[in-house]
């Protein structure tokens, strides 16, 4: 049993209809189906239904053979490939939308599957960028309240953080709902507020691929040794600590020491690139009381006794992947 998959229970499970049989909605019904749901997939396009099904028994059968699922015929079982979405959405607890990422695509596939779905089921756009609030405009009256983002990380069936992200119009009902169903199935919900753009998944990886694009324009690394910083260096510490919890463990002191001491050289960097972001006493004051909730000052030591032990149990993984990579 790992992190990323959910043991199915004994209790019945409700269904959850995934629309748009692409790589994204192959995962989701990977997904859901392992942890015990009745999953029905739903395409517009028949071709895209037969790759789909081909591409989930191979999906399953590489999982299986690293042990991620238990029996990979039993959860193939649990998924449909329906050729009508109101056959599709009937009785769903979740609409899960795979549709290509415009607006309009989006808001046509909900108010086709509204008029079939129960009146409770949530509707998920995987978007990786549109607001939820966009993606209700002009849809019928109250099926905003039931409309949010459930943004994976890709594989979800391997990569468990999923974005929640409401629109002022979503209900905490409809959040509370979708949090629950994606929790049952293995994934980790984060809510995110004020739907910014991109959410916090893509704002993160953005701000690493601009850097990395200025650092490439300027001369500074090649492609390859900037992946190589975030391969052998960035990329193990955050595989299991976040940048906070980095920088909070890598000085004496914690996050208040590590802001005092590296603040002003982050202030020029950003300055460097047309930023003006600052850390201000009253946002560090924030950052810092949050850790310290997490982690009080007295058990700093023991977390960076835990973080090295992790590493070292990881270092021949990672040499042995890279070996052979």
């Amino acid at each position: 049993m790992t992190a990323t998959a959910a043991t199915p229970t004994s209790r019945p499970m409700e269904p959850i209809a995934v629309t748009g049989a692409g790589s994204i909605g192959v995962a989701f019904a990977i997904v859901f189906a392992r942890a015990g749901h009745e999953v029905r997939v739903w395409d517009p396009f028949p071709a895209a239904l037969e790759r789909a099904r081909a591409e989930l028994s191979d999906r399953l059968d590489q999982l299986s053979e690293h042990g991620l699922v238990g029996n990979p015929g039993a959860v193939r079982a649990r998924v449909t490939c329906a050729q009508d979405l109101a056959e599709a959405v009937a009785g769903v607890a979740l609409v899960q939308e795979c549709a290509p990422e415009r607006v309009e695509v989006k808001q046509d596939l909900i108010r086709r599957a509204a008029r079939s779905a129960p009146g409770q089921a949530v509707f998920a756009s995987s978007s990786s960028a549109i607001r939820p609030s966009l993606v209700a405009a002009d849809l019928p009256e109250g099926l905003g309240e039931r409309i949010l983002v459930g943004h994976p990380g890709n594989p979800p069936y391997l990569i468990p953080v999923i974005e929640l992200v409401p629109s002022p119009s979503t209900a905490t009902w409809a959040v509370e709902r979708a949090r629950a169903l994606y929790t049952g199935a293995g994934l980790r919900p984060v809510t995110v507020c004020h739907e910014p753009e991109g959410f916090v998944f893509n704002r993160l990886q953005g701000a690493i691929l601009r850097e990395a694009y200025c650092l490439l324009r300027d001369g500074i690394a090649t492609v390859d040794e900037i992946d190589e910083v975030v391969r052998s260096g960035l990329g193990r510490r955050w595989s299991l600590i976040g940048p906070f919890e980095t920088v909070d463990l890598n000085t004496r002191g914690g996050l208040a020491s590590h802001a005092e001491k590296m603040g002003p050289a982050y202030a020029r960097m950003g300055a460097e690139r047309g930023q003006d972001d600052p850390w201000t006493p009253d946002l560090v004051s924030a950052a810092v009381q949050q850790r310290r909730t997490l982690l009080p000052l007295d058990r700093w030591e023991e977390r960076v006794r835990w973080r090295d032990e992790q590493l070292m149990r990881l270092t021949p993984l990672w040499e042995d992947i890279r070996r052979t990579s």
